[in-house]
């Protein structure tokens, strides 16, 4: 078993000429009682103030289906995240591995060696090359931002659109429009959920907490809270609907009289030419999109190509929307 150290790292980033400390500028922020600037901030998850995941440090770690050893000195490595199963996916590229410090994060940090992401960032699997040029481009011209000021991802990738030469951006988008997604979201319609609070950016369940209704709202969480945190990319995550919303979402989705999800997206909602797909993709990021994009915090180039789609949703139609596309496969 081959045995790798996790080291520390200082979490903070050049943006724009000046040091970005966005985690403690939020962590601020939520002491002070800042509360979501959205209608929908079950999409924009904002960490509870003094709640961390506990986590063994400086032991050897492993997950199943690896025969990989990890000793981590901080799990938060934005450097230097593990790589469990790196017969899955070609050899990363320094950028996708490793980053470059301080000024941009390992792309497999957040968004993982296998392009499938979590519920704070997205998933970048199979995405068309062209399509994460062009939104890398979008992130650096400050065409694109999060409708949430303390959603702390976003900001960490307005730094790394910044700072990412066009030669690394080139590069990491070759590597994750390469990848094949899977499955990696069970949906699952409910009219109850654990109580949860939000480490990490990430819903998780809070301790000694009972159930309680879902509301207007999804819940998407780790299946496995431990391997998530280990950044095991075999380990996905289950998203909360409330009872009926795949239905609504899919009439939404395919409604006969326009039709305009299918008609650039493919009928399978599966991509078409620079077109993403849609299909399997985690129902946050989905819901984030829409917001952003009815807000105007999405202007980049092909934008405009959804001012129409977007301008008559209700936030329970995103919703909806993002509960069907998350339960199809990829």
């Amino acid at each position: 078993m081959k045995k790798l150290t996790i080291n520390t790292v200082v979490i903070s980033f050049l943006l724009a000429g000046f040091q970005l400390d966005f985690q403690s500028s939020v962590n601020a922020a939520e002491a002070e009682g800042v509360l979501s600037n959205t209608p929908m901030p079950w999409a924009y998850a904002i960490n509870t103030p003094d709640i961390d995941v506990p986590f063994a440090f400086n032991v050897p770690r492993t997950v199943p289906d690896s025969e990989l050893e990890f000793v981590f000195t901080n799990p938060r490595n934005l450097y230097q995240p593990p790589d469990w199963h790196p017969q899955d996916h070609p050899l990363m590229p320094e950028i996708v591995a490793s980053g470059r410090e301080p000024a941009v994060f390992a792309c497999a940090y957040c968004h993982l060696p296998n392009g499938q992401g979590r519920p704070e960032n997205a998933s970048i699997a199979g995405l068309p090359q062209a399509y994460i040029i062009q939104q890398m481009a979008d992130w650096r011209a400050g065409l694109r931002r999060s409708s949430e000021p303390l959603h702390g991802p976003a900001s960490a990738m307005q730094a790394i659109g910044f700072n990412a030469t066009e030669d690394e951006v080139a590069i990491a988008a070759a590597y994750f429009s390469s990848l094949v997604p899977r499955k990696w979201i069970r949906v699952v319609e409910t009219d109850t959920v654990p109580e949860t609070v939000v480490a990490g950016w990430m819903y998780i369940e809070a301790d000694g907490g009972s159930n309680e209704a879902i509301g207007n709202r999804i819940l998407e969480m780790p299946e496995d809270l431990e391997l998530t945190e280990l950044r095991d990319d075999h380990s996905g995550f289950i998203a909360y609907v409330p009872v009926g919303s795949i239905a609504r979402g899919e009439q939404l989705v395919r409604s006969a009289s326009d039709a305009v999800c299918t008609s650039c997206h493919g009928e399978d909602l599966r991509g078409l030419g620079p077109v993403p797909p849609l299909a399997g993709r985690s129902p946050s990021y989905i819901a984030r999109a829409l917001f952003d994009l009815q807000e105007g915090n999405r202007r980049g180039l092909w934008s405009p190509l959804m001012e129409d789609a977007v301008k008559d949703l209700s936030t329970s139609d995103m919703l909806a929307i993002a509960a069907y596309l998350a339960s199809l496969e990829p």
